[in-house]
């Protein structure tokens, strides 16, 4: 869909931007990963697909961002990919992020106030977690959660 396409796009971009402030990083794997960051979550292909189209690497990153749907909560399955992110090339982090400041627009409708507020607190629990992967992209989001909050009257 579009909103699919453009989703891509943005993150994409948070990256592009976030390496012209630092470029220690390498930009054609964190590009590569994230165009294909929701594949798995999002379309019929599979990490084996991903592994033969493009390499292990990038089908590995894919794979930490997607959440395994094996585990019961919503907190349990954020915790876990972000630990499986923190093993993986600093690029994979950085994307997280980059989806992150992409996604903190001004949710549905019919999310409650509780819904709304978690999701705050999770994309707080990002930052905090992968703020060792690039400073620019951690300063957006922190700013993005501000902006968030102060939108959605959580402060």
């Amino acid at each position: 869909s579009a909103n699919y396409l453009l989703h891509i796009s943005n993150v994409a971009m948070e990256v592009l931007v976030a390496y012209n402030f630092d470029d220690s990083f390498d930009l054609d794997f964190a590009i590569q990963t994230a165009i294909l960051h929701d594949t798995i979550e999002d379309t019929s292909a599979d990490f084996d697909e991903i592994k033969a189209e493009f390499g292990e690497p990038i089908a590995k990153a894919v794979l930490a961002l997607t959440k395994n749907d094996e585990l019961a909560s919503k907190a349990e399955k954020m915790t876990d990919s972000l630990k499986r992110i923190n093993q993986l090339q600093l690029e994979v982090g950085l994307v997280k992020l980059a989806d992150r400041i992409t996604n903190l627009q001004t949710p549905p409708a019919h999310w409650s106030k509780e819904k709304i507020a978690a999701y705050c607190e999770e994309a707080k629990l990002i930052s905090k977690t992968l703020s060792n992967k690039n400073a620019y992209l951690n300063d957006r989001l922190d700013a993005k959660i501000v902006d968030y909050a102060t939108r959605m009257n959580l402060v």
